[in-house]
């Protein structure tokens, strides 16, 4: 190739005498990356270079050579975490080849040389290499671990960065502040050692090898009057639960032993209560200068880990509502304390990361807080992910993860700190991952050496964290051991007290739970019904606002079309449909001050194309939600569509009313059997919670249901496995067949002094079954009724059809078509609490049948059967009790349509056919 011909940016050539301010422009590209042209090119510039302006070549190597230490600062900013000093055990990389400094064609010759330090934060302008290197080195590589390169804003970079790098991560605490952390870690280990003799072989998930923890939250909850926070929400397992309640929420010690000793009084459980290690607690935490207390909450969990997390968002997200705070969401956060394992392995911490920056689910950020025990049950890290950490799932969100060393408790403290004060920032979940170990097994009975024999002969003889620290200040001359001594005899005098009043006293009930908003909402269950009636103006009122279109709007013509039938039919008294009903309890409500929140997978129109609680213009796309236009001082209504998750959101909705009885909530599944994904949130909070942790909740589960043909996936919600948990009024179940009943459910649940979860098997086909209409004058005067006679019942029927949702509509139909005369329709509208008064006088009225039936379109393993039998034959002890109905299947529902309608007609005959009832 020839010398006088140089190649442009396409690789074309161009002759020199043509190309001045190319070969301009080309070195200039050079000087800042070497890699732009080809080799015999480099050597081609280098040559000439040299040759001709060995001046402007000593410039462009010096920028070379500069280009490669900005190249080192960034790979030790994104890199350095592999080889920083993060796991006490000693498990550290020395040697990492991306922080090489041949990597970036460098030498040692070159630590003598001065470079631009560039943004480097608390570096002077321009420092040797080896400065520089040290700089890299004492803020990523020590105790502190740091991945934030992932974050796409550079602003929140570059604060992480300015925040980091002057202080180098290395906190410059105040010896006050050092004997503080000493105190709290003295009192974490001797609250585990004290628990540990005295109550040999009982469970208490102990927080030894991880005792950092409690000066991290204390410190954190410290720091929150300062950035105007009032309360933190707080979510966490078992690990570390009995500490956390001891020594930061102040729970009484006494209370605490007295679980351990078994001693409470029944009445003061107030239920079946649960292991003192899933307990939640709340208190407020005052700091000793004049700053403003701070509410903690911890929220009761079970053992399925990190099921909590989206219920603590949904408590925060309700308590900041409450304070006015839906802007920048900074009075009230959550903190979610996890296991490595748990974090890593479960789906429900992905799926309340997505809600994070969801609008309908934003709390303003999270601070997740890991207690990486490196270890499982027994499970290695290698057995447990399939990533480098187990916070990587974070990087979803884009949120910052400080990994820090558990042995050193004042990095603990400070990146805890930095943690709090990026959410307050911006807004955003971010993570602090401290790796630890953990003393004993998964509990006290385990012996770990089984499954880590290796691992736990590290541990066995290892100094603490608080023996650690001790020897720290004691070098720095900041600590006697006199006074660490006394610090551990004064806390152990106070433990001894509480557990000797623990054994010899009766302790103190447990904290009402039904203070403030709650009072008054704490009584039994009651069949009287509520008075759930509107006066015909009010609902002439949201009729007219559901049915206003405002000016210049382009509402789809297909919804357009329905709104003068809808106002006609309110103002004329006329009939409403299922979706119009709801519609109108949900305004009527928000007219009496009461608000509403619909959340789910596409609900703001419907699943099934009904509600259109939220319009959209077909131009412009802006929504309109007519029930937030009313008027007066009406309530607001949120609709979300939410993100395709069960459990998380359904969590979330049941945090929500654990913070707002005075809210109607309601969580809408696609498809009732969609449900089957939040099992874990159904059995371990709505069903059991009072039971467990005397928490009540008025939430509303809506699931569509209803044998239509649609397979097995799109037609059962389960009905009888909501039924087998039924106990104790503990839940509402309902399979409604009027719009005006459903219109009474929903207004019922907060016209009650109580709040009971309430669960809808809602329609599908019936939303528009030309049947399926309430006059409006049963939304005036009307009331719910648990149980619907039959007012059109022949005289002294033979039968007694016990029926409940659609299928009546297919009785009804058949009666009607075949001038059958000897059967009475009874529909059970509530399942649970069983309305047995109501059914004594529908027995007593029907006295003289001969038969009995129960008709249900789904299997016989899958309806009402198994619940109602036993009942049945209690209540008709001398009446055959026949089921009319599907066979027992393995599957919900058939695939065939032509399969469908062949049984549903066959069951739908059996139910009328008479002379052969057999008592079952």
């Amino acid at each position: 190739m020839s010398k006088d011909r140089l190649p442009d940016l396409s690789g074309a050539a161009l002759p020199i005498a043509e190309s001045a301010d190319y070969l301009e422009e080309m070195y200039r590209k050079w000087r800042h990356d070497h890699s732009v042209l080809g080799t015999e090119w480099q050597a081609f510039f280098q040559g000439f270079e040299l040759a001709k302006c060995p001046r402007t070549c000593q410039a462009a190597e010096e920028a070379k050579h500069q280009s490669k230490v900005a190249s080192l600062i960034y790979a030790y900013r994104d890199q350095g975490h592999l080889v920083a000093d993060l796991d006490p055990l000693g498990n550290k990389l020395d040697f990492h080849p991306g922080l090489q400094l041949d990597q970036f064609g460098l030498t040692e010759k070159d630590l003598e040389r001065v470079f631009d330090t560039g943004h480097l934060g608390g570096a002077p302008q321009r420092a040797p290499l080896k400065e520089i290197l040290a700089y890299l080195q004492d803020t990523y590589c020590r105790s502190v671990g740091v991945e934030y390169l992932h974050i796409q804003d550079v602003q929140q970079r570059r604060w992480l960065q300015n925040e980091m790098e002057p202080v180098r991560n290395r906190p410059d605490f105040s010896r006050e502040k050092k004997l503080e952390i000493l105190e709290l870690l003295t009192d974490a280990e001797v609250f585990e050692t004290f628990v540990g003799k005295r109550y040999p072989g009982q469970k208490r998930f102990s927080l030894e090898g991880a005792e950092s923890l409690i000066p991290a939250f204390h410190s954190l909850v410290q720091l929150a009057p300062e950035l105007d926070i009032e309360e933190v929400v707080v979510g966490m397992a078992h690990r570390g639960r009995l500490n956390v309640l001891a020594n930061i929420l102040d729970k009484p010690y006494a209370m605490i032993f007295s679980e351990f000793e078994g001693n409470f009084l029944p009445e003061s459980v107030g239920g079946d209560g649960d292991v003192k290690y899933h307990k939640g607690y709340s208190s407020t935490h005052r700091h000793h200068d004049t700053r403003k207390p701070v509410r903690v909450t911890l929220a009761s969990n079970p053992s399925h880990l990190e099921a909590v997390d989206p219920v603590v968002e949904g408590r925060v997200r309700a308590k900041q509502r409450q304070k006015n705070d839906t802007e920048q969401r900074k009075k009230v956060i959550a903190f979610l304390i996890h296991g490595d394992a748990a974090f890593a392995g479960q789906g429900l911490v992905a799926e309340t990361f997505n809600l994070s920056q969801l609008e309908g689910y934003s709390t303003g950020g999270t601070v997740h807080f890991i207690v990486n025990n490196q270890i499982g049950f027994t499970t290695s890290p290698r057995d447990a992910r399939s990533t480098q950490y187990s916070t990587d799932v974070a990087k979803m969100v884009e949120a910052p993860i400080f990994h820090v060393n558990g042995d050193d408790p004042e990095a603990v403290v400070f990146v805890t700190e930095l943690a709090l004060r990026y959410r307050h920032t911006f807004g955003r979940d971010v993570v602090v991952d401290m790796i630890c170990y953990r003393r004993h097994g998964h509990n006290e009975g385990d012996e770990p050496a089984f499954t880590q024999p290796l691992l736990y002969k590290k541990i066995k003889d290892r100094p603490s964290v608080r023996q650690r620290y001790t020897n720290q200040l004691m070098d720095c001359c900041e600590l006697t051991r006199q006074n660490a001594d006394r610090l551990s005899k004064e806390f152990r005098n106070r433990l001894q007290k509480a557990f000797e009043s623990a054994r010899e006293d009766q302790p103190a009930i447990e904290p009402n739970r039904f203070e403030l908003k709650w009072k008054g909402l704490d009584t039994p269950y009651s069949h009287d019904p509520a008075e759930t009636g509107v006066d015909h103006s009010t609902l002439v009122d949201v009729a007219r606002a559901l049915n206003t279109v405002p000016d210049g709007f382009r509402l789809n013509p297909k919804v357009a079309r329905t709104l003068p039938d809808r106002l006609e039919a309110v103002e004329e008294r006329g009939a409403v449909d299922w979706a119009h009903a709801e519609l109108l309890a949900f305004g009527t409500l928000l007219r009496e001050g009461m608000p509403v929140r619909l959340s789910g997978q596409d609900s703001a129109r419907g699943t099934f194309s009904h509600r259109h609680a939220q319009w959209y213009d077909m131009e412009t796309d802006k929504d309109h939600i007519p029930l937030n236009h009313i008027g007066g001082d009406q309530a607001r209504f949120c609709v979300h569509n939410s993100l395709l998750s069960e459990a998380a959101v359904l969590g979330f909705e049941y945090g929500y009313t654990l913070s707002e009885p005075d809210m109607l909530v309601l969580w809408e599944a696609q498809f009732g059997d969609f449900a089957n994904g939040a099992q874990v949130i159904i059995d371990q909070f709505i069903v059991s919670s009072q039971s467990k942790w005397q928490r009540v909740s008025g939430l509303v589960m809506l699931l569509p249901h209803g044998y239509e043909g649609q397979g097995p996936e799109h037609s059962n919600a389960y009905l009888e496995r909501y039924l087998m948990a039924c106990a104790e009024d503990n839940i509402q179940v309902c399979n409604l067949t009027t719009p005006a009943q459903y219109f009474h459910a929903l207004r019922r649940q907060l016209h009650r002094s109580l709040r009971r979860p309430l669960i809808i098997m809602a329609p599908k086909s019936l939303l528009r079954h030309p049947a399926v209409r309430s006059p409006v004058d049963e939304l005036v005067k009307g009331k719910f009724e648990e149980v619907l006679d039959d007012r059109s019942a022949p005289p002294d029927p033979v039968q007694l059809i016990f029926c409940s949702g659609k299928v009546y509509y297919d009785l009804i139909e058949k009666r009607e078509t075949d001038g059958i005369d000897h059967a009475a329709i009874v529909r059970i509208e509530q399942f649970y609490p069983y309305p047995e008064k109501k059914l004594r006088r529908i027995k007593k009225k029907y006295g003289a049948v001969s038969e009995v039936v129960w008709v249900q379109e789904e299997p016989k393993n899958r309806g009402g059967w198994t619940f109602i039998l036993p009942r049945l034959l209690e209540l008709f002890p001398d009446r055959p009790i026949r089921y009319a109905g599907r066979s027992a299947m393995a599957s919900p529902a058939t695939g065939s349509l032509r399969i469908h309608k062949l049984t549903q007609q066959r069951l739908v005959n059996e139910a009328f056919r008479t002379g052969s009832a057999t008592r079952r």
